[in-house]
């Protein structure tokens, strides 16, 4: 279920902590030629580049196409050994590229709302645009906070895995800058930092990556965004945390890889 179907992950991975992202590229295309194929699951009204773009364009959303499905599997594949080790059973969500709008099962899925997880159908939604966008901001420095994106998404799955997310009262949990919402976001932030953490361990990160990831998650912090769109900052109306709180606690489960680190629900000072 989910991430790379056709394509060995295997090989892309030892081509990953090999030569880093261009030898995933590289392996994934010839391993796409060679009749590999590729599968991000199901759903959804697209899952690959428009016909309307150019060659570049099509060429730069291909790359994070490959990129954002190994992030996507690595992810998963910590999680899966996280539940293993506590005895629980980990279910894998699944994937969705698309460009413009795209269909599920919490509504339609538009560019302007970024990525985005479904617990209706337990799926990832991710506009290659965005992500395209997000790598020409970057760059190769950026690896990590490309894959925190990714992580980020992971990470609500894992809270719905965990009935989490029912607990926070569901699609109706309160916003503000201590509401439920921002509590649940705060925490998938520091759950894509857990997963972080593993790929540190395992020497997958480069200088620069993690400072990186954490301007990537200060970068959408609610006040930020406020400020850039209308010049001033209502926390009241707050759903995913301010800025130095997303990049402090996605930091917080970098450092200390730890589950327990995350309890975004206990904490007096987000």
């Amino acid at each position: 279920m989910g991430g790379i179907g056709g394509a060995p992950i295997g090989i892309l991975f030892w081509l990953f902590s090999r030569f880093g992202l261009p030898g995933v590229l590289i392996g994934g295309v010839a391993l796409y030629f060679l009749g590999g194929g590729l599968n991000f699951g199901g759903g959804g009204g697209g899952g690959g580049p428009s016909n309307s773009l150019s060659s570049g364009e099509r060429k730069t959303q291909d790359e994070a196409a490959q990129f954002v499905s190994w992030a996507f599997d690595d992810v998963q594949s910590i999680w899966q050994k996280r539940f293993a080790q506590a005895g629980k059973q980990y279910q894998r969500a699944r994937m969705v590229l698309f460009t413009g709008a795209t269909n599920s099962k919490c509504g339609l899925g538009q560019r302007a709302m970024g990525p985005f997880y479904c617990p209706g159908d337990q799926k990832v939604y991710l506009d290659l645009a965005f992500y395209s966008e997000l790598r020409s901001r970057f760059g190769k420095t950026g690896d990590l906070a490309q894959a925190y994106v990714v992580a980020h998404e992971v990470g609500h799955h894992v809270q719905h895995l965990l009935g989490t997310d029912e607990r926070a009262g569901g699609a109706a949990r309160s916003q503000g800058a201590t509401g439920a919402s921002v509590r649940l976001e705060l925490q998938a932030d520091c759950y894509a930092g857990v997963w972080a953490n593993s790929a540190e361990g395992r020497q997958l990160l480069e200088t620069g990556d993690l400072e990186g990831a954490l301007e990537a998650a200060a970068s959408i912090g609610d006040d930020r965004l406020q400020k850039e769109a209308t010049g001033t900052v209502h926390p009241e109306k707050w759903t995913h945390g301010s800025a130095a709180e997303r990049s402090r606690w996605f930091k917080r489960g970098y450092e200390l890889g730890s589950v327990e680190a995350c309890d975004t629900f206990g904490a007096g000072r987000l």
